[in-house]
């Protein structure tokens, strides 16, 4: 099993929902697409986060940024720092995504790489209902019937077990990766490591 724990509002997150689909393809293994927020996830584990945003070292920052830029030309899409808001509330495309998930499984993937695109190719605020329904409408979905729909109570609490299911096994961030259930990988970056299991218990297999 390869569950995929993630928040559009990272922009590692991006790359790795990116980067693990033709990974995934090429060798046969499915995705469970298991959005969540990872502000919660900071909230209860990693506050330190936040005082890492809020007192950056320079050198590092300036070597994230162009690290950052380095893995897009690699994966072949767009990341700007979003100059307008950071960090954005991802509550309502996050509940968009379960919503879609169960309304519309076919549309899935591609309403999540529209907010994906929105937030860190546009400069869209994906908190904002104006912002939704063009997203919405971008992938065929009835953005009246989106906007209704993540309001219901099912979906913020699927959201919310989403997101104490990966802090009791042991999630600090986004994107986070489990193969079968306990075996973690964090970030982007380690995407290498999860191919290299993947390849090991396929041939074992």
């Amino acid at each position: 099993m390869l569950e995929f724990f993630f928040d559009c509002s990272s922009p590692w997150t991006y790359l790795a929902f990116v980067n693990i689909q033709p990974m995934a393809n090429e060798l046969g293994v499915e995705i469970t697409w298991k959005p969540f927020l990872v502000g919660g996830v900071f909230n209860t584990v990693n506050k330190t986060m936040y005082e890492t945003r809020a007192n950056p070292v320079p050198a590092k920052q300036a070597y994230t940024a162009k690290d950052m830029q380095d893995w897009a030309r690699l994966a072949g899409i767009k990341i700007k720092m979003p100059p307008t808001v950071f960090p954005v509330n991802a509550v309502k495309s996050m509940r968009g995504c379960i919503w879609v998930q169960q309304r519309h499984p076919d549309k899935f993937l591609a309403f999540a790489t529209a907010v994906f695109e929105a937030y860190w190719g546009d400069d869209q605020d994906i908190s904002q209902d104006a912002v939704l329904t063009k997203v919405c409408e971008r992938v065929g979905i009835d953005p009246q019937a989106f906007l209704a729909g993540i309001g219901e109570q099912g979906i913020k609490d699927q959201l919310k077990a989403n997101t104490d299911d990966a802090i009791s096994r042991g999630a600090f961030g986004s994107p986070t990766i489990y193969l079968d259930k306990t075996d973690m990988y964090f970030g982007n970056d380690r995407l290498p490591l999860v191919h290299h299991k993947l390849m090991q218990k396929l041939s074992v297999a």
